[in-house]
C-alpha cells in the first residue's frame, strides 16, 4: 500500500490491516525521530484499533504519542502546529464506515511533500522494519481535551475577531463523524443559534445518508427549521458544503468566490490571487478574472493547494469538494472554520447565502463519471488522443475536459464542462465509452486463457 491523494487508505482490516498500520506508525517515528506526535480520529468502528496499532508503532520507534481520541483532523493539525510535532490522524475522511485510513502532518501541522511521503514509504516497506526496535522505546500520554476544545475556540473566534453572529440560525450537519461533540460548542461560541443534526455517531452510520457529500437531508432540515445557513462537514470535517435558506447547495468553488471577493474587499487577499484545483468549475474562473483577481491552479488535492498557499504567500485557497484553507488561521482545510469565516460575511453585508453565492459566479454545467480500469493512476491518454481532440475541438471556449487517474481507487475520472448540461453528459459519456473500449482486447485476452 501506498499514500495517495489523501495519506494511506482501504478496506479496514483487509487493505489495510493493523499489522500494517503499526509498522506505517514505527517508520513515521523513524523519519522524523524525535519529534513529539499527535494522534486522533474519526467515529468508526475501526478507527480505536487502528489508532492503537499505530500508536504502538510509532512508540517502538522511539516517539513521544499524545492522544487526543475522537477529533476532528483540523483539531490534531492544530495541536500538531502549536507543539511544532507530527500529527496522525486515523480516518477515511468522506468514505463509508467499512473503509478507514491514515494520514500524516509534518511538524508544524502540514500536509507532508511528496518526498517525505517517499521516505515514509521506503522505510515502512523495509524487510526487516519489525525488528528496527526489539522493545518499545516510547511513551504515550493522553491530552486533557478540555484544554484542547478551548484552545480550538479560541482560534475559531479570533478568525472573525471576536464579532458576535447572533441573530442567525445555522443548522450543521455533523456527519455523524468526528465534530459530533464539537460542532454546536463552535458555532454556540461565535453566538449563533445552531441546530446540530447527524451527530449521534454509533460507528457505522458515519457519512451514511448524511455530511457534505449527501446534503439532502440538511437542505430538508434547513427549510424545516426556517434556518438562513445550513452547513454539512464529512466524516472527519475538514472539508464544508453550504446550503442557503432556499435549500440551494452551495459548494467549495462559490464559498470560495464568496471569501475571495469578501477579502479582496478588505484588504486581505495576498496579491489578489487565489488558489484552486483543477477541478474548478470554469464560471469560478471566469468571474475570478472578471472580479480581477487570479487564479492559481494546482493538481487535485487539498496538499497541493497548501503547497502553492506557502509558496506564493497568499491568503485562500481550496477545492471544489470543499477542502478549503485559510492560512492565517489554519495550515489544513478546516470545516468549522470555513462555516463560521463564511457566516461572518453573512452577518457583516446585510445579505443572505443565497444572495451572496448567486452573485459569487455562474456555474457551468459539469459531469464527473468514473471509469473503473485495471491499474490504480493509469490512464489511457494514446488510445482516446483523438476523440478528446475531436470533443475538445468542438467545445472550444465554452467549455473544457479534464481527465485524471484517481489518487485512491483503480478509476480514471472524466470530468467535462460544457454550456448546456446535455452535451457535458454526452460527451463525457463518449470519453468514459472510449477509455472502457481501450482496455476491451486486455479483457478479451485474459478471458481467452
Amino acid at each position: 500500500m501506498r499514500f495517495g491523494t489523501d495519506g494511506v487508505r482501504g478496506r479496514a482490516h483487509s487493505e489495510l490491516t493493523e499489522a500494517m498500520a503499526s509498522d506505517l506508525g514505527r517508520a513515521i517515528a523513524r523519519v522524523f525521530f524525535g519529534a513529539p506526535v499527535f494522534i486522533g480520529g474519526d467515529s468508526r468502528e475501526s478507527t480505536p484499533v487502528f489508532i492503537t496499532a499505530v500508536s504502538q508503532g510509532l512508540i517502538n520507534g522511539g516517539a513521544e504519542v499524545e492522544s487526543l481520541g475522537m477529533v476532528p483532523t483540523p483539531v490534531v493539525a492544530a495541536e500538531s502546529a502549536r507543539r511544532n510535532a507530527v500529527g496522525v490522524v486515523v480516518s477515511a475522511s468522506h468514505n463509508p464506515f467499512f473503509d478507514n485510513g491514515i494520514k500524516v502532518f509534518g511538524p508544524g501541522g502540514v500536509k507532508l511533500s511528496t518526498e517525505t511521503e517517499a521516505q515514509i514509504e521506503a522505510e515502512w516497506n523495509r524487510q526487516d522494519a519489525p525488528n528496527v526496535v526489539a522493545e518499545p522505546s516510547g511513551n504515550m500520554t493522553t491530552s486533557e481535551m478540555a484544554d484542547v476544545q478551548i484552545r480550538y475556540l479560541e482560534r475559531i473566534t479570533s478568525a472573525i475577531e471576536q464579532r458576535s453572529l447572533r441573530g442567525i440560525r445555522v443548522v450543521v450537519d455533523a456527519a455523524n463523524g468526528a465534530a459530533s461533540e464539537l460542532a454546536g460548542a463552535v458555532f454556540a461560541s461565535v453566538g449563533a443559534d445552531v441546530i446540530v443534526i447527524h451527530a449521534d455517531p454509533n460507528g457505522t452510520n458515519i457519512n451514511d445518508g448524511c455530511g457534505a457529500t449527501h446534503t439532502q437531508t440538511l437542505q430538508a432540515a434547513v427549510l424545516a427549521y426556517g434556518a438562513d445557513v445550513g452547513l454539512a462537514l464529512d466524516g472527519d470535517a475538514d472539508r464544508l458544503i453550504a446550503v442557503d435558506h432556499l435549500g440551494n447547495v452551495v459548494d467549495g468553488d462559490r464559498v470560495i468566490a464568496i471569501l475571495a471577493s469578501d477579502m479582496r474587499s478588505r484588504g486581505m487577499l495576498t496579491g489578489n490571487a487565489v488558489v484552486v484545483t483543477v477541478m474548478a468549475n470554469l464560471g469560478f474562473r471566469r468571474a475570478m478574472t472578471t472580479a480581477g483577481i487570479e487564479v492559481v491552479e494546482t493538481p487535485v488535492g487539498d496538499r497541493h493547494v497548501l503547497e502553492a498557499l506557502i509558496e506564493g504567500g497568499f491568503s485562500l485557497g481550496g477545492e471544489q469538494s470543499g477542502h478549503i484553507i485559510i492560512p492565517a488561521h489554519a495550515t489544513t482545510g478546516d470545516g468549522m472554520l470555513t462555516g463560521v469565516v463564511l457566516l461572518d460575511v453573512v452577518v457583516r453585508s446585510g445579505q443572505s447565502l443565497a444572495e451572496l453565492s448567486s452573485a459569487s459566479m455562474n456555474s457551468y454545467p459539469q459531469v464527473l463519471i468514473n471509469v473503473p480500469v485495471p491499474v490504480r493512476g493509469e490512464v489511457p491518454d494514446e488510445a482516446i488522443r483523438k476523440v478528446r481532440q475531436e470533443l475538445e475541438s468542438e467545445l472550444g471556449d465554452d467549455g473544457r475536459i479534464l481527465i485524471r487517474p484517481s489518487g485512491t481507487e483503480p478509476l480514471v475520472r472524466v470530468m467535462v464542462e460544457a454550456a448546456l448540461q446535455a452535451d457535458a453528459e454526452r460527451i463525457a459519456t463518449t470519453l468514459a465509452d472510449a477509455i472502457e473500449r481501450s482496455y476491451e482486447p486486455m479483457n478479451d485476452d485474459v478471458g481467452d486463457e
